[in-house]
């Protein structure tokens, strides 16, 4: 099955990075977006399998759209430039389904935490 992704980051080079390594690992990025706001938008509209959710974003702390995303129905995977040790339990107290920093991002990564 090809998992249908939402990039969610405020650096336009990484989305374009993850978004070429996803497709060519079997996903299908249907969309990104450079804000929390805009992200929140597009899953709404897109209904995503995914969301890769930057913990840094201009306008709201990752963290705290977690659950706006799994509203959507949508699984949602934190990545950020730092590692997980570095947030403590904020990880696994936002509800989200998984971490992956963004050095360590490929496909079989996502794939093992939503199993």
């Amino acid at each position: 099955m090809c998992l249908r992704v939402v990039i969610v980051d405020d650096h336009a080079r990484f989305r374009a990075q993850a978004a070429e390594l996803l497709t060519l690992e079997r996903f299908s990025v249907v969309g990104d977006a450079e804000t929390g706001a805009g992200g929140v938008e597009l899953s709404r509209s897109l209904a995503p399998d995914l969301v890769l959710l930057d913990v840094g974003l201009p306008d709201v702390d990752g963290f705290d759209l977690v659950t706006a995303m799994h509203e959507t129905g949508a699984a949602v995977v934190l990545t950020s430039s730092r590692s997980r040790s570095d947030y403590g339990t904020r990880v696994s107290d936002s509800g989200a389904d998984g971490f992956i920093s963004k050095a360590e991002l490929t496909g079989e990564a996502i794939r093992s935490l939503l199993r």
